[in-house]
């Protein structure tokens, strides 16, 4: 037996008919008994909003809600076939049932029209199509309902009809009078009758227009004028093919202005869509989401917006972002509009006003959601009509967009604590695990040399005792420079590095750096050359020295016994810029790119042995970048490597 792991996909057919209700309980039915998904589909003509009523539009959005709140995605195409559009999206969606209710029969004088029913069955051969019987009464109602409509006449687009009909005739009479021929005063005619189509708003008065223009044409134009008769036997033809082209041309104008209406309402709520992904994916924070959120709605809508953002203890207070800065938001931040929100925000549900929850509220609320997370509750202030089924649509989807935005915000803020939470510990056991490495040779050396002369004090030599007490202090100011270090790191990366920043002569800084350097500096040509006579900087002297000591360390443990170090100073620009060079083995390229990364120390040993736990030169770019200056490093030619660190130049005021 063949096993099918096709995902079921259960269709529904949505209209305002009291019958869709038992259609849409019936689909919802079965995407559960099948696990399958559920979309609620409505196809709107071009002529919806002209021939439909209010109260059946209502009907049709308690539909579209019933259908939500029964797990469906709902779905909106455009087109006047709607057979084809419904067999069409279930063909591009991967539908494989459609639930749809019985349509009945529209019988014309002389033959049967095909039902909506039929013509879908038509339409679609390879999918199941389950048909919904509806009950007597309410096909009897909708029926009924459906004859009782009327038409409005309006006196402005009475006039309108009037002065186009009026402004046909005298061009009528113009050409009349200059001999033209009958055939180019009817099209005169027709183009009047388009004209009024384009230009009115319902569909009647083309039909109006188009039996006018026949009776104007033949009581100006044809033998005997001024009369509703007509001498010709051939003008009835003429008549009756002036009434069908004007007819046509006007029904077909009327449907093209509903199209083109219909298309820039689409593409409206497109755009609308499209700029509010594209200012989601731009925003920075939750309050810019909102923000956004907001402004979309209330272009989009014209309605005042209330936003609330979820907090630690529920929902914190509203935010109103009004159409009118003018007008009074008051009502909107009210304890019972605000108990309203609440309702929403804990049962994840509509509620307010136009709704079945708590009607009486100024503004119908929303939860911005996903599944059941909520990330905040907005409330659109409704008048006394609700939204329409289209405009509800871009909203749910808007807040969707919005929930998403919100989501990935949350998430990337949650993987960037992740990220610096793991720094930190790999920062720490990176620290661990140097100082136990690191710190245990000078910290022998220290307690051996120690032990030695506390045992074998007396049997040594004074030369001997100086080269073990030298060790022992060697030793202690290598763990003090690496203590002092420690901390500078650690107020750096906690930002508790307080600058005491005074203009100071680099020459006299770089003089009490190198009294401090290490003992070994005597094994070292170290030189200083000064190219300004006065060069001042703004520093902290005390920063200063110690990027100083830890470059010109690095120089003496890394270079060769004899090697030349040479610091250089002078002024570009209004910067200091002071270098240190070496003529050593130098740093490769690789090493470069981390020479200034924390704990990096390279794979080279120094003289004594003892591994270097990476922070110097880590620490000088932490202080040099705390001063607004920039440190790099670079190749000394023909070999060793230069240190080169800038710091704001100050100027020199000699007062004679």
């Amino acid at each position: 037996m063949k096993i099918s792991n096709k995902e079921e996909h259960i269709l529904v057919c949505l209209s305002e008919s009291p019958s869709n209700e038992n259609v849409i309980r019936t689909a919802a039915q079965m995407a559960e008994a099948f696990h399958g998904s559920f979309t609620a589909i409505f196809v709107e003509t071009s002529d919806y909003d002209a021939t439909t009523y209010e109260e059946d539009k209502k009907k049709l959005q308690t539909n579209m809600r019933l259908a939500q709140k029964l797990g469906a995605a709902i779905e909106i195409i455009y087109g006047d076939d709607i057979p084809f559009q419904i067999a069409e999206f279930a063909r591009l969606s991967a539908v494989t049932k459609i639930v749809i209710g019985r349509s009945h029969p529209l019988r014309g004088r002389f033959f049967r029209k095909m039902t909506l029913t039929e013509q879908l069955l038509t339409n679609i051969s390879d999918l199941d199509v389950y048909i919904i019987p509806e009950s007597s009464s309410s096909a009897v109602s909708f029926q009924n309902k459906k004859r009782k409509r009327t038409v409005t006449f309006s006196m402005q687009d009475i006039l309108k009809c009037i002065g186009i009909l009026v402004l046909a005739s005298c061009f009528g009479y113009v050409f009349y009078e200059l001999g033209f021929a009958e055939a180019n005063i009817i099209t005169v005619y027709v183009l009047a009758v388009l004209l009024i189509s384009v230009v009115v708003v319902n569909r009647i008065y083309s039909v109006m227009a188009s039996v006018v223009s026949v009776l104007i044409f033949n009581f100006l134009f044809t033998e005997p004028r001024y009369t509703l008769r007509a001498y010709d036997q051939g003008y009835p033809v003429t008549f009756l093919i002036m009434f069908i082209a004007a007819f046509l041309t006007g029904t077909l104008a009327t449907k093209l202005k509903n199209n083109a209406k219909q298309s820039a309402g689409s593409a409206f709520r497109t755009k609308i869509l499209f700029d509010t992904n594209q200012m989601f994916q731009k925003a920075k924070d939750k309050e810019e989401i909102m923000s956004v959120t907001a402004k979309q709605l209330i272009k989009m809508l014209r309605k005042d917006i209330v936003i609330y953002f979820v907090g630690s203890n529920g929902l914190e207070e509203p935010i109103v972002f009004p159409v009118d800065e003018e007008r009074p938001t008051g009502i909107y931040t009210s304890e019972k509009e605000q108990a309203v929100a609440a309702w929403v925000f804990q049962h994840n549900k509509h509620a307010g006003k136009t709704t079945g929850t708590m009607p009486d509220a100024s503004c119908r609320y929303l939860a911005i959601r996903i599944n059941d997370v909520v990330y905040g509750v907005v409330g659109i202030a409704m008048g006394e009509q609700a939204m329409d089924a289209f405009e509800n649509s871009i909203v749910l989807s808007i807040l969707g967009e919005c929930a998403l935005a919100l989501e990935n915000q949350k998430n990337a803020k949650e993987k960037e604590e992740a990220v610096i939470l793991a720094k930190n510990e790999q920062l720490r056991a990176n620290l661990l695990r140097s100082i136990s490495h690191d710190l245990r040779t000078p910290l022998t050396s220290i307690s051996g040399n120690a032990s030695n002369l506390l045992s074998n004090g007396i049997s040594f030599d004074e030369a001997t005792k100086k080269t073990l007490y030298q060790d022992i202090y060697d030793d202690s100011m290598w763990l003090i420079n690496l203590v002092e270090n420690l901390l500078s790191v650690t107020r750096l990366e906690e930002g508790r590095l307080n600058l005491n920043i005074s203009a100071e002569l680099v020459d006299e800084v770089v003089k009490e750096a190198l009294s401090h350097v290490n003992r070994l500096k005597t094994e070292h040509t170290i030189t200083v050359e000064n190219r300004e006579e006065f060069l001042l900087a703004k520093m902290d002297a005390r920063l200063i020295v110690q990027v100083i000591i830890n470059i010109v360390d690095n120089a003496i443990k890394y270079t060769q016994k004899g090697s030349h170090i040479q610091i250089k100073m002078g002024k570009k620009e209004n910067l200091a810029v002071i270098s240190i060079a070496d003529d050593g083995p130098g740093i490769s390229d690789e090493n470069k790119k981390h020479v200034f990364d924390m704990f990096f120390s390279g794979a080279k040993k120094i003289a004594d042995s003892r591994r270097s736990l990476g922070l110097g030169l880590a620490l000088c770019k932490s202080i040099i970048n705390s001063h607004g200056g920039e440190i790099t490093v670079k190749d000394n030619i023909p070999h060793g490597t230069v240190f080169t660190f800038t710091l704001q130049a100050e100027e020199v005021q000699l007062h004679e």
